[in-house]
């Protein structure tokens, strides 16, 4: 891999993390299950996408 395809899967990694956080913190605010599930649903999808790239590493 090039250093620029390096930095790009590093800043990917770095918003996944991150969208993974605000799910987190969003999910301990809600009340309405329904919507919990939806955006734990979410949190997976981005904890998937980031396990993704980690393994082209």
């Amino acid at each position: 891999m090039t250093t620029k395809e390096l930095l790009y899967i590093e800043d990917v990694l770095g918003h996944e993390k991150h969208f993974q956080s605000q799910c987190q913190e969003t999910i301990g605010q809600l009340q309405d299950g329904e919507l919990k599930a939806c955006i734990e649903e979410m949190k997976q999808k981005h904890q998937q996408i980031f396990q993704n790239f980690y393994n082209l590493l």
